[in-house]
């Protein structure tokens, strides 16, 4: 299993690339700021698409200062070029960490 971490921005940006068949098997999200944050994910299904409501897995979730936020219950299965983006409401606070495996 591999690790992958990225601090989000306040536009979608990308936080896992699949380079093969791969299961992202969790998705921790970390704030660190002295304020609640909102987030949202995306998941895109091939390079040019954009993040938008059609492609919106999570949205708006508040996290509590010092908090974190695990996504483990169900596991997304991606193809070679698939996308995970996320943003946050303030930038270089919430810490993005993707937990993956190739099959």
């Amino acid at each position: 299993m591999s690790i992958q971490s990225t601090l989000l921005q306040t536009t979608a940006s990308n936080i896992y690339v699949s380079s093969g068949n791969t299961v992202v098997s969790a998705m921790y999200f970390c704030n660190t700021y002295t304020s609640a944050v909102n987030f949202n994910v995306y998941v895109i299904s091939a390079p040019g698409s954009v993040a938008n409501v059609n492609t919106q897995i999570y949205a708006n979730i508040q996290l509590a200062s010092n908090d974190t936020y695990v996504a483990d219950w169900e596991k997304l299965v991606l193809g070679p070029g698939d996308q995970i983006r996320a943003s946050a409401g303030t930038a270089n606070v919430v810490n993005a960490t993707v937990t993956y495996v190739g099959i």
